[in-house]
């Protein structure tokens, strides 16, 4: 295995992975590994792979296909949700020769140094209920916007969900070490910082003051966390990637809403907008609360840019109580909506309830609300038409054009130009 000098990576799945992948890339680098691009041939793949869908599942497959045709003789690594979720199934895909679970992720190179091809899959994982320790991460020299992870895992039983089962119980960095790792970021000259975590909002869980870790110490939480960010000098822009409604408290708002830094741009799961469903799923607020989280940030920051995640097609989701989401989504102040298809995982609660949705059913609904959330993209934008925003350009170029989005989350395409790279402009829309 010392010949292997390149190494190429494939994400899959959310932001708080593309941080991780980040991060495993730098540290095979630093072993002497040279990185490559994932079409390009190298010997070695890592998938980091996630489990929210039964798409993502088929995509590592087709994947590592992919691998075995074009570059049969290089190693091919899964780790992430999948990895931790199902590894005897991964181990048996054709090609695949290291499978990393969720503790063995951030051990990667020592696990590929002992990696020869042709051997049988090795499983390299433990009962997640024995993951404990916290790995901070963060995507960098990647793209204009970092993103940082500061928290992991999850302690709800939201009846859909198999991210504690991949991920283990919620845990997090510490205030101290966040702020280094946002130090180190403005170092590298990233001027927008996007925290994430699989529950954000839960911030505090498996830190203290000395780095030490404990599941159930509460000494830090989040707001403490990002009235600290909020003095880093070097970084101009923070964005919460997503929040839960009922962890998104009243002083977090306001404390967005006076702030500098951070970005008038708030992404709240919803899920359902019946109080029925919400009850069947297990989450732990009611629309009413959703509703008055959107109308208090709508108070202090008419500008603001909301996000809102919604799964339709969920078992017991009648017409009725589908037409309750739409016309709530309908009725409140949002700008876009992440629409996920309801699809069946192993071992949740979810599975025991019934009556089960048609697929095509589903897919009607997951239409109906896209296509609703075209109609409040551009309603939003239009609100601010004529009005002089700033806004920070990325550097890549698409067919000569250049991409970048103002402070409240609007996107903005123009020609290229190389001076306006990671800088912020100020942009009538």
């Amino acid at each position: 295995m010392a010949a292997a000098k390149t190494v190429a990576f494939h994400t899959l799945g959310c932001k708080l992975n593309y941080s991780e992948t980040s991060t495993l890339s730098r540290q095979m680098e630093s072993e002497g590994f040279e990185k490559k691009e994932f079409d390009d041939l190298a010997d070695v793949y890592v998938i980091n792979t996630c489990s929210v869908t039964d798409n993502a599942d088929k995509e590592c497959r087709q994947l590592v296909r992919r691998i075995q045709r074009k570059s049969p003789e290089s190693l091919v690594v899964i780790t992430g949700c999948y990895a931790q979720l199902k590894p005897k199934e991964i181990a048996e895909i054709p090609g695949v020769d290291l499978v990393l679970g969720a503790a063995e992720k951030f051990n990667i190179v020592s696990h590929i140094k002992e990696l020869a091809k042709g051997d049988s899959a090795k499983i390299s994982s433990c009962e997640i209920e024995d993951v404990s320790g916290f790995n901070a991460s963060y995507s960098i020299n990647d793209r204009t916007r970092t993103f940082l992870k500061v928290q992991d895992g999850c302690d709800y039983t939201c009846s859909f969900c198999t991210i504690p089962q991949a991920r283990g119980k919620s845990r997090s960095d510490n205030v101290a070490n966040v702020i280094a790792n946002a130090k180190e970021i403005a170092a590298g000259g990233s001027k927008e910082i996007v925290l994430t975590g699989v529950n954000l909002g839960d911030f505090g869980k498996g830190a203290d003051g000395n780095g030490s870790l404990s599941i159930y110490n509460r000494e830090e939480n989040f707001f403490d966390l990002i009235q600290q960010l909020d003095e880093v000098e070097g970084i101009e822009r923070y964005r919460i990637s997503s929040i839960e409604p009922n962890l998104l408290t009243n002083e977090i708002i306001e404390f967005v809403s006076r702030s500098k830094k951070f970005m008038p741009h708030f992404h709240i799961p919803l899920q359902s907008g019946s109080n029925t469903i919400l009850g069947m799923m297990r989450r732990r607020y009611k629309r009413e609360l959703y509703a008055e989280r959107v109308a208090l940030i709508k108070e202090l920051m008419p500008h603001c840019c909301i996000g809102v995640d919604v799964i339709v097609g969920f078992p017991g989701e009648t017409d009725e109580l589908f037409k309750e989401t739409f016309e709530f989504l309908h009725s409140l102040d949002v700008s876009y909506l992440h629409v996920f298809t309801y699809s069946e995982r192993d071992n949740t609660h979810a599975l025991t309830l019934g009556p089960v949705v048609p697929t095509t059913t589903r897919y009607e609904r997951n239409k109906a609300l896209r296509n609703l959330s075209y109609m409040k993209m551009q309603y939003f934008t239009e609100q601010h038409a004529g009005e002089t925003r700033p806004v920070l350009f990325e550097g890549h170029s698409k067919n000569g054009m250049m991409e970048g989005y103002t402070d409240n989350y609007i996107k903005i395409t123009t020609p290229y130009k190389e001076e306006w790279v990671n800088e912020i402009v100020d942009w009538k829309i």
